[in-house]
């Protein structure tokens, strides 16, 4: 299902600043440094960390020559956003460069569920040709968890063989849905969760507008993820999160007017983006009430009047392992999968936490 990290933001390739990655950044320039350059990287970790912008930025400063704003860490691999190499890059024009993403599905608008061995084909033809300009060639695969199987094995030549001056960056957030074959032939650098302070940095960035206290009620829908900040903040999931706390805080009372008036809104085809952002808000209201079932730990702060002591309830097996969270999320992937209407898939997924909540059976 897609993530709010995966929802429009800035794109890597336009993206000119990276925060919170300094140790990663560190990593591969040494690795450069060290002229033991390894010709593939897998960069793992949370999406919307920076996976993808550092890969694009370590590009841009390689095929620039080494060039950076200058020669102090953090920012040696910073680039100008106008040298030419940048604008290249960012515009798709750089021939030495590939950069392979799940496209969009013509007929529905929407990203692709994965990523086709068509797309990961041209990576065999760019890397038989020649450097256009006489250095360096670089493949970056972003969200590759999400190639299918022909297109993972079409990555395994140029891993196993790879041409001279050639680079592959790998990036993933669930690097156990790669091939084995995959994962040995890389070198593998995490990047963490973003602190507090790093993800103020990239809000006054690129949100300088925003009020204070939406800006730090982000940081704390933002889980440690710039992107999943961000795309929060373009759709006002602030005020998303509200109203939909406000439903889920009336539960098992359900206010029937509000949820329909909110699942009408969201299946409006403009509010596609901010459907997907409540849906991720629902699973992960859904993933806290239920650790607090299974641990004992306090339950959110708005879980309402029937779920607040939800962390005191005894609930069915399944569902203290999570059942109702698979649930939903498996709800969701069906709406992606096979375009069902909006408005009933959001309604039944408020219906099976309603459905949860009444069936609790307090403990003896």
């Amino acid at each position: 299902m897609t993530d709010a990290a995966d929802l429009p933001v800035l794109s890597p390739l336009e993206t000119p600043d990276l925060f919170g990655q300094a140790a990663a950044e560190r990593a591969l320039l040494a690795a450069y440094r060290s002229g033991r350059m390894h010709h593939a990287w897998l960069l793992t970790g949370p999406k919307g960390v920076g996976k993808a912008t550092l890969a694009v930025r370590f590009t841009r400063w390689l095929l620039a020559g080494g060039e950076g704003r200058n020669g102090a860490e953090p920012d040696a691999l910073a680039l100008d956003a106008a040298h030419p190499v940048f604008r290249r890059i960012a515009s798709c024009g750089h021939a030495d460069v590939v950069y392979i993403e799940r496209g969009i599905n013509e007929k529905t608008g929407r990203p692709r569920t994965e990523i086709s061995v068509d797309d990961t084909r041209k990576m065999g033809a760019f890397f038989r040709l020649t450097a256009a300009e006489g250095g360096w060639r670089v493949v970056i695969v972003d969200d590759a968890e999400l190639m299918s199987r022909a297109a993972a094995n079409s990555l395994l030549k140029p891993l196993e063989e790879p041409p001279h001056n050639s680079l592959i960056f790998i990036i993933t957030s669930a690097p156990g849905r790669l091939l084995p074959t995959i994962r040995s032939r890389c070198r593998r650098l995490h990047l963490p969760a973003l602190g507090q302070d790093d993800l103020r940095a990239v809000l006054a960035a690129q949100r300088p507008e925003l009020a204070g206290d939406d800006r730090e009620a982000l940081l704390r829908l933002a889980k440690g993820s710039a992107g999943r900040a961000l795309s929060f903040a373009a759709l006002d999931g602030v005020a998303l999160r509200r109203e939909l706390g406000a439903i889920l805080g009336r539960l098992p009372r359900m206010d029937v007017p509000a949820v329909h008036a909110l699942c009408d809104r969201l299946a409006k085809p403009a509010a596609q983006d901010a459907y997907r952002v409540t849906c991720g808000l629902l699973r992960d209201w859904v993933a806290e009430v239920t650790r607090a079932a299974a641990t004992g730990a306090a339950a959110p702060p708005d879980a309402g009047e029937g779920s607040a002591s939800l962390a005191a309830t005894r609930l069915s097996p399944r569902a203290r392992a999570g059942g109702l969270w698979e649930d939903i999320t498996t709800l969701f992937a069906q709406e992606e999968r096979a375009n069902l209407d909006r408005k009933q898939v959001l309604l039944s997924a408020i219906l099976a936490v309603d459905s949860a909540l009444r069936s609790a059976k307090p403990k003896r």
